[in-house]
């Protein structure tokens, strides 16, 4: 139900401009513009989370130099890196497989083998993946900040791709600046 309630709100504020999140990290910030009219379900999703604070804490805790870095496993605000990668909300969302490119900078969610199996985590491509167009639900793309994932993806990693050093977010909405007011003369 709350994500149904999510999804009539983000289409509510689709013609408005669209939602934006900010990733905050060591390394510096990343501004994320969901794109609710491709991914309803999983804009909303990607909202509820971050408005519950879901996402604070947890770490990028997978980075692939050249390809991608993942994060958003609540596993990850524990130590024990044995079940990184395995977490989720404890729900899945429908695939909602979009015409949107995998190119530098996209944001999409990570998924098991089941198309129908994303919940939390999410990854953000460092070059064009043509590959996973089709294959993964699209809903972003950074809109600034890709310095930032390009330092992320070049961290020292274990032969798992963790980060040797913890990369923790904290995710928030992004105030969207009001449209100026008419002033008469």
């Amino acid at each position: 139900m709350g994500v149904c309630l999510w999804f009539i709100a983000v289409q509510a504020n689709a013609g408005e401009g669209r939602p934006e999140v900010t990733i905050e990290t060591r390394h510096g910030q990343i501004v994320i513009e969901l794109l609710p009219e491709v991914a309803p379900g999983h804009v909303a999703n990607f909202l509820k989370l971050t408005e519950s604070g879901f996402y604070n804490g947890t770490i990028f805790h997978r980075v692939i130099p050249g390809f991608m870095i993942q994060g958003g496993d609540p596993y990850t605000k524990q130590m024990d890196k044995s079940k990184y990668g395995t977490g989720g909300p404890g729900y899945a969302i429908p695939a909602e497989f979009n015409a949107e490119p995998h190119v530098r900078g996209t944001v999409s969610m990570a998924r098991s083998r089941d198309p129908d199996s994303a919940g939390s985590q999410f990854f953000i491509v460092v070059k064009d993946t043509p590959h996973l167009n089709g294959q993964y639900t699209v809903f972003g793309r950074v809109i600034s900040g890709m310095e930032t994932v390009d330092r992320i993806v070049a961290e020292a990693r274990d032969p798992m791709d963790n980060p040797l050093e913890r990369v923790e977010m904290q995710v928030r909405m992004r105030a969207q600046e009001a449209p100026a007011a008419k002033t008469e003369e």
